[in-house]
């Protein structure tokens, strides 16, 4: 077994247990209504600090340079090379 499919491996077993041991504590213990206080107050101060880090990004990055348009020909006669006499 490759080393990335045993971290993987171990991921998925890790992920199991933690499904396991989550529907446990939500459905079969008196810390119900603790467990989804946690669970409900992490996930929207996970989504409020991803909102904060992009206001921040968005607020301290400084706009980008104009970009100048090049000198386009304007002509047909202009886009032709000349041709040598």
């Amino acid at each position: 077994m490759e080393k990335d499919q045993a971290i993987g491996a171990i991921i998925l077993i890790v992920s199991i247990l933690g499904i396991i041991i989550y529907g446990w504590l939500l459905f079969f213990t008196i810390w119900a209504v603790i467990v989804l206080q946690i669970t409900v107050f992490v996930a929207v101060a996970v989504i409020l600090a991803i909102l904060a880090w992009i206001g921040w990004t968005m607020a301290t990055t400084p706009p980008p340079k104009p970009i100048e348009p090049e000198m386009a020909p304007t002509t047909k006669s202009e886009q032709m090379p000349k041709e040598e006499k």
